[in-house]
């Protein structure tokens, strides 16, 4: 017996809930369905490449140590476990290597929380059709930024938060929810319960590996919100206009949080077609930079060897995120964040792929003698005509022997919101990626199956080629 009342109350929180309730995958216009089923093969294929890596392996060891076996598959391993320690784990090879998705304004990343927390919802309801996969997905998908918006997202960064991981569990609450068909009430019991177990702490970029398993731990408590509820455990009701420990006055205080910014256009906008995809193997907010450097270079035949000077202007979360003096010996982990060796490999390499990450090219004195001439300023001029969206906003000058200088503003890169990949190179990324790691005509067949979830009356086959084991990228 619980106190639950019979629909959601009003207010941002039971408005949501009840959208998520009541929504149709038939009332989600094909375009977004089209998006979101593009957005699942990117993070499956980020899943993939990240199952072997060697911060993975130790992940798996550990967790499958204290959990044992059980029925949810550990993606390319060929391994199973408990639900909430698959989701852990799926999540953690998501986030990987810094190629899965994240959203500008509101930074998380959505396929890390909403699919492993559905693949493990999944393993224990029995059949689930494709078309109540991608359902659940894109209300994940939808979810996530919007409380990111009410918190202010990029803010949290700034505070030190880990922010995707903070208002991640909400997303993933909300993707499990669907998949077992809560109702309204339900819905509201389980954002309840997915706010009170948010965290994330930023610190862990410069060198901790649990960097990679924040979204993953995100993920599993949103499962466990979704599965509490349905099983009629309550949560906090109202949880994001509380005014007294609720969600957004506890972790916006002091930078204005605004709940409408939940349901503001709900059903109309559509956030899963805003969610950006990756080109480069590094922390989003670095991507403007290693864009621009990279422009720089191709448009005024700029060789490393003529460069006397980088400087780099990037807004406050850019700054605390992405920027501190790096030392050797730098982590994996620390150079995919560090805006400094990410432009400093893109001007060298000419890209930023896995192999830039490697502990030899981490160490390379190339690298390290164009990160001595790196100078990185917080820049948080908003008055710039070319800055359309928060969050980016950086400027890149390479000052050439002799002193002439080069100067590139960009507020977004390539596969930003506004200049997204297309569906064609997400589908090439996925390629690129799963040919690391595993036999084309196994990804193929991964990707047949998830670009057309909605024709799938079961998503087993997809869940059994997911668990096939796979080689690691690094070896």
């Amino acid at each position: 017996m619980t106190n639950r009342p019979p629909t959601a109350p009003e207010g941002p929180t039971g408005r949501l809930a009840t959208w998520l309730a009541e929504t149709t995958i038939d009332q989600i216009p094909d375009p977004v369905r089209e998006r979101a089923a593009h957005l699942v093969l990117d993070g499956l294929g980020c899943a993939l490449i990240g199952a072997q890596l060697p911060w993975s392996r130790k992940a798996v060891g550990a967790v499958l140590a204290m959990e044992g076996a059980g029925d949810s598959p550990v993606i390319g391993w060929g391994r199973t476990t408990s639900a909430p320690a698959a989701a852990v784990l799926n999540g953690t090879f998501i986030q990987g290597f810094e190629l899965d998705d994240y959203f500008p304004r509101a930074p998380l990343h959505s396929a890390s929380l909403v699919l492993p927390a559905l693949l493990s919802t999944a393993s224990h309801r029995g059949t689930v059709s494709g078309a109540e996969f991608l359902r659940a997905a894109i209300l994940g998908f939808e979810v996530g930024p919007r409380v990111g918006f009410a918190l202010r997202g990029a803010e949290m960064l700034s505070r030190g938060w880990h922010s995707g991981s903070v208002f991640g569990t909400h997303a993933a609450a909300a993707a499990a929810g669907a998949l077992r068909g809560l109702d309204a009430a339900g819905f509201e019991d389980a954002l309840g319960l997915a706010g009170t177990q948010s965290a994330g702490l930023m610190a862990a970029q410069y060198e901790a590996m649990s960097k990679r398993m924040h979204h993953g731990f995100a993920s599993r408590n949103g499962y466990y919100a979704a599965g509490l509820a349905d099983a009629g455990y309550t949560g906090i009701k109202k949880v994001f206009e509380r005014p007294y420990g609720g969600f957004l006055s506890t972790f916006g205080e002091g930078h204005s949080p605004d709940a409408t910014q939940i349901t503001k256009d709900l059903g109309e906008v559509w956030n899963t077609e805003r969610i950006t995809v990756k080109i480069h193997a590094a922390m989003g907010g670095l991507h403007p930079a290693i864009d621009a450097a990279l422009t720089l270079a191709a448009e005024h035949n700029l060789s490393p060897d003529s460069i006397e000077h980088i400087r780099i202007d990037v807004p406050d979360a850019i700054y605390h995120h992405g920027w501190w003096v790096p030392e050797r010996p730098l982590t994996t982990i620390g150079a995919q964040m560090n805006i400094g060796y990410a432009v400093a490999v893109a001007l060298l390499d000419g890209y930023v792929r896995p192999e830039q990450f490697h502990d030899e090219r981490i160490d390379g004195d190339d690298v390290w003698k164009l990160i001595a001439h790196t100078e990185v300023n917080l820049d948080n001029d908003t008055k710039n005509p070319t800055w359309s969206e928060p969050g980016y906003n950086t400027r890149v000058t390479l000052t050439a022997h002799g002193g002439k200088t080069y100067a590139q503003a960009l507020n977004q890169p390539h596969g930003g919101p506004d200049d997204p990949l297309t569906n064609a190179e997400i589908r090439e990324k996925y390629r690129a990626l799963t040919s690391r790691v595993t036999d084309p005509a196994h990804a193929a067949e991964i990707e047949q199956v998830v670009l057309n979830l909605e024709n799938h009356d079961s998503i087993h086959d997809l869940i059994t080629l997911l668990a096939a084991p796979v080689r690691g990228a690094l070896d």
